[in-house]
């Protein structure tokens, strides 16, 4: 009796204890970071299965010469459940090649002792068992182990039949224990397994990973899970977008498995992302918080993952948005705000001011006329920087509308022909001159033409300004697609890329007089005619701005002007 029980202890030893201890050996070569290293652990599982069938067969033996002691079926129906269909079809070879080997071909023994009649049943729950829980899991492996062994310790009855074979109350009772060992012994098993891999892995389904990962995918913010190391275990398309924008050579399958905060390597926020991945982990949340990466802005949260069942922190899910766009509408919201207060300061000094230089001007020339010849350059300098804090007070009002303007039916050609004798007076008084090249088959459009020529005149004055003698200005217009483009040419020396995208902010100037409202001046009139405008600059090259118009239904005839 003491043998027998040796020899089961060593079937239930061998049975099990590679089965849970190889993967646990091997896990430190294991990247738990995605499915296909979850594949991976469940491959290791079907080998060690495999490997301890074959121990299982090596050291079996037999009570009595009645009951088999051979806990190959415990591994055996492991490996089906694990493994996909085709590695428990092999397993199930092995097992059955190796009892043959052994007890020699016997179609009963090959039926009876191996438990064949119940692979079928593995098969059918394998898919149902790899998304249950542990309990569920033992469930699943007891339903087909229990028969397998009644079937597997009732063979000598089955064979011979119950006058032939000898039972007495001892072999009943190690019978009983070899069955009651063997069963414990599975849930024993599957709890290892279980463990191992829930250390591992998040314990999230599997089923659900297809179906989390479009879900993720849909929502228009970055989210990354990570594990209890810090590492990416899953991420959603939106969050590798954000990061191609600062490192266009990675994809998804890059970042899988690295540290969360290790994306933002090289940057300074670096260690500040590390310190929030810790305490998301140690149960901390935070939120709220904007980071920058380069050129990019970003707010974002890191959470902890609980297991509803132990309650214990599985990882932290980090929500990253990109606040870039925001910062940049936020950033013109303010200039906006800025544009009002310019409106509000330009409607409460313009009488204030006004009145008074209109005196002082009018008064200057009862004393130029009065005061000999000789200081006549004195009164114009004087009566020239008056008129000049006039204008200034007059593109104050001007940037200060924010009523609708009142257009009309005009052509934009109309309005260029009528400043043209002016542009061309400007022009040759610096040595300078204009080239027209105005499109044929421009239709007419809505506009108003006081601002349309105030418009005009700003972008080709500072595309004079911009310009030394000799140099040529350019008016182009062109019909592309459903817009009227303008486009206004200077030859000048170019605009410095790190001033471009402050040209048309309220009170920035490259000119060493300028007073900076000149281009907010063109941008509010763009706007309120529900157009836009651009600018393009190379240095030594000159500089172009375009404006768009916008071509409504009823403006799409052509009128055939030159």
């Amino acid at each position: 009796m003491l043998i027998a029980l040796k020899d089961i202890l060593l079937q239930i030893m061998l049975s099990g204890l590679f089965t849970f201890q190889i993967p646990l050996l091997f896990s430190k070569h294991l990247k738990p970071h995605g499915k296909d290293d979850r594949l991976q652990y469940r491959n290791l599982v079907v080998i060690t299965c495999a490997i301890s069938i074959l121990l299982c067969f090596g050291l079996s033996a037999t009570y009595k010469g009645m009951i088999p002691i051979n806990l190959s079926i415990l591994p055996l129906f492991v490996g089906i459940l694990y493994g996909s269909r085709t590695a428990g079809l092999l397993l199930s070879l092995l097992n059955i090649g190796c009892h043959e080997l052994i007890y020699g071909f016997s179609i009963s023994g090959m039926v009876l002792h191996t438990g064949l009649p119940v692979y079928p049943l593995l098969f059918l729950f394998s898919s149902r068992f790899k998304r249950s829980n542990v309990m569920e899991k033992i469930g699943c492996l007891w339903t087909g182990l229990i028969p397998a062994l009644i079937v597997i310790v009732a063979s000598p009855i089955l064979e011979d039949g119950i006058s032939n074979t000898s039972y007495n109350s001892e072999t009943i009772l190690m019978t009983l224990l070899y069955v009651f060992l063997s069963i414990f012994n599975g849930a024993l098993l599957i709890y290892f397994i279980e463990l191992m891999y829930n250390r591992l892995f998040i314990n999230l389904p599997e089923e659900f990973d297809p179906l989390l990962q479009q879900l993720i995918d849909m929502v228009p913010l970055g989210m990354a899970v990570v594990d209890r190391k810090g590492n990416i275990a899953m991420l959603n398309e939106q969050l590798v977008i954000n990061y191609k924008q600062t490192y266009p050579h990675v994809n998804g399958d890059n970042i899988i498995g690295r540290a969360f905060y290790g994306m933002f390597e090289g940057t300074t926020q670096q260690d500040y992302l590390k310190r929030r991945i810790v305490q998301a982990l140690q149960g901390f949340r935070s939120s709220g918080e904007v980071v920058r990466n380069g050129m990019n802005i970003y707010s974002t949260g890191v959470f902890p993952l609980f297991n509803e069942g132990t309650q214990q922190i599985e990882g932290a899910v980090a929500i990253i948005h990109d606040i870039t766009e925001l910062e940049r509408l936020k950033s013109e919201f303010i200039n906006i705000e800025r544009l009002s207060l310019v409106g509000q300061m330009a409607a409460s000094i313009t009488h204030e001011i006004r009145n008074p230089m209109a005196v002082v001007r009018g008064f200057l020339q009862l004393m130029k006329e009065k005061s000999p010849d000789t200081l006549d350059h004195y009164y114009r300098i004087v009566m020239e920087e008056l008129d000049r804090a006039n204008g200034i007070i007059s593109d104050f009002l001007s940037l200060a509308q924010n009523r609708i303007a009142e257009k009309e039916e005009c052509h934009l050609h109309d309005i260029i022909h009528e400043l043209s004798p002016l542009l061309w007076a400007d022009a040759n008084l610096r040595g300078q001159s204009i080239d027209l090249r105005l499109g044929s088959y421009i239709p007419s459009l809505h506009l108003n033409s006081k601002e349309m020529k105030q418009l005009i005149l700003n972008l080709c004055r500072n595309g004079m300004e911009a310009m030394d003698d000799k140099g040529v200005l350019t008016i182009e217009t062109r019909l592309a697609g459903e817009t009227v483009e303008m486009r206004v040419k200077d030859t000048g020396p170019g605009i410095p890329k790190d001033k471009l995208d402050r040209l048309f902010e309220p009170f920035f100037t490259t000119k060493s007089k300028g007073t900076g409202l000149g281009l907010a001046l063109c941008m509010s009139i763009v706007q309120r005619h529900h157009s836009t405008i651009s600018v393009q600059s190379e240095e030594g090259v000159g500089t172009i701005f375009t404006v768009s118009f916008p071509i409504v239904e009823t403006d799409k005839e052509p009128l055939l002007k030159p």
